[in-house]
């Protein structure tokens, strides 16, 4: 009797394995449908506000080129061209314009195919031959009308490119390395089967106000998809800015908060006792609105293309030979937004939205240092906007690439090195940082509210941040701030103090006291050969 217990049981167990996997299978291929489904919705909704607002019979509109300010033309045509071209173009270009090929490296692999071309191109211009990029019109309601961001080098693509630079931001220096090594062919054709963004999303009006966003590209998200006919028909590369997915985040301060009873399990948000979090995200790689981005640092076109090529090494001289391109993707990091909740909820006037705006501080976010309050105020936005989407509202963590304020880890270093070799205190805090760096701050948080624009987020109930900067930026794009939300007292580290309490009289909200240059001068930071006992 026991074995045949036995062997129902497990006979029992199996059927139970096999249905485990069989639902495994149906969720991942419900799953896959649903992208697709929320992809076409995404382009339905898309050329369903272009046809409201574009009367029947409007031909496509091809924008024309604006000239830069006069210095830079000029400047352009008295030191001549740099074009080098190949192929059927090389006899028609003009004498000593050509740059010749590289001599190949004895050390490589003749076996192995080269994915380049024997001559270099420089830079290009308007009126060159074969030169015919794609129409661009930045903020047409009508996607056609509008044109998807073109930008790749390859061979089918580049006479056509509307955009200076590269995909993948600061990482399109390893896809350079990949081709050179000869990991990557530049023939390889991306096969976006099953990648449709894991959840729907606008449009929204602002997705066609050209001077709301100027930073990314709106459509992004649908790019292959809602251009898929343009693709085959002339046989360009387009891609994605823009991945929307779904995950799980494990953060070992949330099961602290479950276990203190601040946050409570529901099984849809907070998943259960160990703080386990269901998390919709998204990633952004910036793509610039040339004229959108010098207006709103208040500079004219021709001065923001010229210091970004004489300040990038010359890197891109075709901001300075092709004033008919207005799009940049700068090689820089992008963000990531973290919704909690329904995101339709995000862009819903009716219910409350906490958010947190967070530079990256990798030195405390990802590996606990207590010089600063950065992991600390990111887990309390995370645990605050879990409570407000569990609420009925919706929470949201937006995550920048800007590293020690945007002027990277090794100037940040570098400032830690003579704040400890001093007397670090916070008297003196920006002081150290502009003794070395020039100034005090390279976030330039002007293009921050562009991914509230996207998101359709019309106001903020709860901001979960003491940024004066940050604040001023959202409320002159005419989103709202209700509340302004300080890091609590009791998360600050001792070690921290110089840092807030200088911010604090720099200009950040808080509750409490600003302290006098007086009274900064005595709050003083940990030595390095201290420790606490």
């Amino acid at each position: 009797m026991g074995n045949e217990t036995n062997d129902l049981l497990l006979e029992i167990l199996a059927s139970v394995k096999s249905l485990q996997h069989e639902q495994g299978e149906f969720a991942a291929a419900l799953d896959a449908v649903n992208g697709r489904v929320n992809t076409l919705a995404g382009i339905k909704a898309v050329h369903d506000q272009a046809a409201k607002a574009t009367p029947k019979g409007t031909p496509a509109l091809r924008p024309q080129p604006q000239p830069l300010a006069q210095h830079l033309s000029t400047d352009v045509e008295r030191r001549g061209s740099l074009l080098a071209l190949d192929g059927e173009d090389e006899a028609r270009a003009p004498s000593g314009q050509i740059s010749p090929a590289l001599p190949a490296s004895p050390s490589l692999d003749s076996g192995r195919r080269s994915s380049t071309s024997s001559k270099i191109i420089l830079t290009t211009y308007p009126s060159q031959s074969g030169i015919d990029p794609l129409p661009m019109d930045w903020g047409n309601k009508d996607p056609n009308k509008r044109g998807p961001v073109i930008v790749s080098r390859n061979h089918n693509t580049i006479r056509r490119r509307n955009a200076i630079g590269a995909h993948g931001g600061s990482y399109s220096i390893y896809y350079a390395l990949a081709v050179a090594s000869k990991n990557l062919t530049l023939d390889h054709k991306p096969d976006f089967t099953n990648t449709e963004p894991a959840a729907d999303i606008g449009p929204f009006p602002t997705w066609h106000d050209p001077k709301k966003i100027v930073a990314m590209d709106p459509l992004g998200h649908l790019a292959p998809w809602l251009f898929k006919d343009l693709t085959a028909r002339e046989d360009v590369e387009i891609r994605p800015t823009i991945a929307v997915t779904k995950a799980h985040m494990k953060i070992p301060e949330l099961e602290n908060s479950v276990r203190a009873g601040r946050l409570k399990p529901d099984g849809k948000i907070c998943l259960n006792e160990q703080g386990e979090l269901a998390v919709t995200k998204f990633a952004v790689e910036p793509v610039w609105y040339l004229p959108g981005v010098a207006e709103r640092f208040g500079i004219d076109e021709g001065t923001l293309r010229r210091s970004l090529f004489e300040n990038t090494g010359g890197s891109y001289p075709e901001l300075i030979t092709r004033s008919d391109i207005k799009l940049f993707l700068p090689p820089i990091g992008g963000l990531t937004v973290y919704c909690f909740g329904d995101p339709s909820k995000m862009s819903d006037p009716t219910v409350r939205l906490a958010l947190r705006v967070h530079d990256e501080c990798n030195g405390s976010d990802v590996f606990g240092s207590d010089i600063c309050t950065c992991r600390p105020y990111l887990i309390f936005g995370i645990e605050e906007a879990v409570k407000e989407a569990q609420q009925g509202g919706s929470g949201v963590v937006i995550y920048f690439r800007k590293e020690g304020r945007a002027l990277g880890e090794v100037t940040k270093y570098l400032v830690y090195n003579a704040r400890k070799r001093g007397t670090d205190r916070a008297s003196e805090y920006f002081k150290r940082t502009e003794n070395i760096a020039g100034v005090k701050d390279m976030r330039f948080q002007a293009l921050m509210p562009d991914i509230l624009h996207w998101l359709g987020i019309k106001k903020i109930d709860r901001m979960l941040s003491m940024s004066n900067m940050k604040h001023d930026a959202i409320v002159e794009q005419g989103i709202p701030i209700h509340e302004r939300v300080p890091i609590p007292d009791e998360m600050i580290p001792e070690d921290s103090r110089v840092e807030i309490d200088a911010k604090i009289h720099a200009g950040y909200f808080t509750n409490g006291k600003i302290m006098t240059m007086e009274e900064l001068s005595n709050v003083q930071g940990r030595a390095w050969e201290d420790v606490d006992h």
